[in-house]
């Protein structure tokens, strides 16, 4: 049975979808098109490596300008939202992919604990 889709979640996507119009406007007056899925997997693609150096940051192995914590929550929450704008570019239902993959996954994950033993391997 599926659950329901958290409300914060849906609340979310709507968010996401708000802004990717506004973007929308924006690219059409000044561009004379919207992206192209190609170039929303490039911003994303980009914000990702940008996510890969921060946590670098964090470790102390690669120094960045700025806060690290602050550039890492705006980059993550960024990335959900590139998430919600290529799922709804494809007509994918994200609520219900998240949750039908988590339930698979949890599955998973029960038998393997409930077949493996707590002591550890010799």
């Amino acid at each position: 049975m599926a659950q329901p889709i958290p409300a914060r979640l849906v609340e979310a996507r709507e968010q996401a979808l708000a802004v990717r119009a506004m973007y929308e406007v924006l690219e059409e007056r000044f561009n004379n098109k919207t992206w192209s899925l190609h170039e929303l997997m490039l911003g994303f693609s980009n914000d990702v490596g940008y996510i890969g150096r921060l946590l670098l940051s964090t470790d102390g192995t690669w120094p960045i300008d700025g806060d690290t914590d602050s550039e890492l929550r705006h980059k993550l929450a960024e990335s959900m939202w590139w998430l919600f704008v290529i799922a709804d570019r494809l007509n994918i239902d994200l609520d219900e992919a998240f949750s039908t993959t988590m339930r698979s996954i949890s599955d998973g994950l029960e038998e393997t604990i409930a077949r493996t033993t707590t002591s550890p391997p010799a």
